[in-house]
């Protein structure tokens, strides 16, 4: 009955294909223990999440979050090793609900038989909210140990229910040394070493992003070249195309990046503002998002400490939209750079923010009659535009009238910086509160 239920093609793993069939260097150095996986002892260590789920025997449902190639699957699959379960691979992609049912029915069949099933879902985060929903009752009863690998932020693209009943644990990009140690067993296991130099070799490494199967890939494409001596970088570089940066237009690295930028820009490093920008362009990224996006910063974080740092974004947008792609980037990298080194204040922010709050908590609170307009004899005898004072025949063009609602009273919301222009915007309104005291406002 066991097989019946364990031989689903769509779950079968390399090691039991024929021996002959060929099988990529990525396929074949795939860890058989955990202690042999590169990279993610902060997870795997004795002190880390799963080491000490394992130490205690006590294993979880887990949701692993990380980019691609950094040993969701591998880890996974060792669990299962680790703690005697029937180890089942699904994707999101291309399992229905038909096929669920199938793998739930084989699951409970296994409990009965005293065999635990540890199911490992793919791109989990592509199944919708209901799909989700659908794990529950099975991880609840013990049918299944759920692991899950998602590129995407689990907080946004699974439902509270599934992350109440699974642990999510971060898997973070393989560090150029974790890779030169990849290199190495790679090395090992071909008999040969790379044909680069000390550069080259930096470089190939540099290629994979922190993505450990792209690295074997890579290392498997240069091993197969058929070169005397050893490459160069340059010549590695006309041989070997890049791989792309791995970045979402729509996804987590998205957003990530663009904060990272405008972070950067709040905190006055031009050099680490201009970086952000790059990789966001090198990603893909319209400009015309980052043009939006760095005009925000303009208001934002700078305001009216210079109030030439909107036009200049502005200009910049607009430079971008006449000439286009690449030399109109130019023009934001321009604007990118000026903001980093502008004075900095978020004072008018905060007295949106503020005025915001303030007008939802009054509510519909009439302005003061004295500065309505009364264009009929009703709105006269009611008292509208009764004791208004026209400024501009004030002393100074400043009359010092409260124009906050009767019931409000008068509330303060800009606190203007002492840097940049707003320095001079505090004077003035220092002034201003001081004829104001004076001509018995409030």
């Amino acid at each position: 009955m066991a097989d019946l239920f364990d031989r689903d093609p769509s779950t079968e793993t390399a090691q039991s294909q024929p021996e002959a069939a060929p099988r990529p260097l990525a396929d074949r150095l795939r860890p058989q223990a955990l202690s042999e996986v590169i990279g993610q002892q902060k997870l795997l260590g004795p002190d880390g999440p799963l080491g000490a789920m394992l130490a205690a025997g006590t294993l979880s449902s887990v949701v692993f979050w990380g980019p691609p190639g950094v040993g969701k699957t591998t880890i996974a699959r060792l669990l299962a090793c680790e703690t005697e379960m029937e180890f089942v691979q699904i994707s999101a992609i291309f399992t229905g609900v038909a096929e669920l049912r199938k793998v739930f029915e084989a699951a409970k069949e296994r409990r009965r038989m005293g065999r635990g099933t540890l199911l490992f879902v793919d791109e989990i985060h592509r199944f919708n909210r209901a799909q989700q929903d659908g794990f529950l009752p099975h991880m609840e009863d013990g049918t299944i140990l759920l692991v899950g690998a998602t590129t995407e932020n689990p907080s946004f693209e699974l439902n509270a229910a599934l992350l109440s009943r699974a642990q999510v644990m971060v898997l973070e990009r393989l560090t150029l040394a974790d890779l030169e140690l990849l290199a190495q067993r790679a090395e090992a296991a071909v008999g040969r070493p790379l044909p680069l130099d000390g550069a080259a070799r930096e470089a190939l490494l540099e290629m994979a992003d922190g993505d450990g199967r792209a690295a074997l890939n890579l290392i498997e494409q240069v091993m197969g070249w058929n070169v005397e001596g050893r490459l160069d970088a340059a010549q590695l570089s006309d041989r070997l195309a890049r791989r792309a940066a791995h970045y979402d237009k729509s996804g987590d690295a998205h957003f990530n990046l663009i904060s990272a930028l405008h972070k950067s820009v709040r905190g006055s490093d031009p050099d680490a503002a201009l970086y952000w920008f790059a990789r966001m362009l090198e990603g893909g990224e319209d400009p015309r998002y980052l043009a939006r996006r760095i005009t925000r910063m303009a208001v934002e974080d700078i305001g009216l400490a210079d109030p030439q740092a909107q036009a200049v974004c502005l200009q910049g947008w607009e430079t971008y939209e006449r000439l286009g792609s690449p030399e109109g980037e130019l023009a934001l990298a321009q604007a990118v750079v000026y903001l980093a080194l502008a004075p900095k204040s978020n004072a008018v922010y905060s007295a949106y923010k503020g005025a915001r709050k303030a007008a939802r908590r009054t509510g519909s609170a009439p302005p003061p009659k004295h500065i309505l307009n009364a264009p009929t004899r009703l709105m006269k005898d009611e008292g509208y535009g009764a004791g208004y004072a026209y400024d501009h025949d004030a002393e100074d063009a400043f009359s010092g009238q409260d124009y906050f609602p009767e019931s409000v009273g008068r509330e303060s919301f800009y606190a203007p910086v002492e840097r940049g222009f707003e320095r001079e915007l505090r004077k003035r309104l220092d002034w201003f509160a001081r004829l104001r005291a004076e001509r018995g406002g409030t």
